[in-house]
């Protein structure tokens, strides 16, 4: 029933294995770096730091000015090209992704955002209005010291 687990342990139980047209799961690192276990140990290290500097910058950003989502997103690639787990991730994101976009297109729920988006503003311009009515409008270079 849930297929978005099914796909993600069948993933994880054959990673060469390419059961949904994706790329295979595994390191992407040039073959001369794979064949040396010292030199792809590092390679993995230097990978994790460099992706976890990125991530942490987009923490950062996340409450201050920034893409702080898309850099947290970057970071996740970067982590994916040799990390399963951070690829595991990446792929159940897109999908979701994609299930979001299929669904805000969808007529039915595009018309009800338009209703619903349209109804806030009616109310925000009645508000503004029952506001300027009481209180009156008054330029802010026109105000008296």
């Amino acid at each position: 029933m849930n297929t978005g687990s099914d796909e993600a342990a069948g993933a994880v139980a054959g990673a060469d294995e390419d059961t949904s047209g994706a790329k295979p799961l595994g390191s992407r690192a040039p073959g001369f770096i794979q064949e040396r276990k010292a030199l792809h140990l590092s390679w993995q290290v230097g990978v994790f730091i460099v992706g976890l500097a990125v991530v942490g910058a987009g923490i950062v950003m996340l409450p201050l000015p920034g893409p702080g989502w898309l850099v947290i997103f970057g970071g996740m690639a970067i982590w994916a090209t040799e990390f399963v787990w951070a690829q595991l991730v990446l792929r159940w994101t897109k999908r979701k992704v994609t299930e979001a976009t299929q669904r805000a297109l969808d007529p039915r729920v595009r018309r009800r955002n338009i209703i619903l988006t349209t109804v806030g503003l009616v109310i925000i311009a009645v508000l503004v209005g029952v506001y300027v009515w009481k209180f009156g409008l008054e330029m802010p270079w026109k105000i008296k010291q």
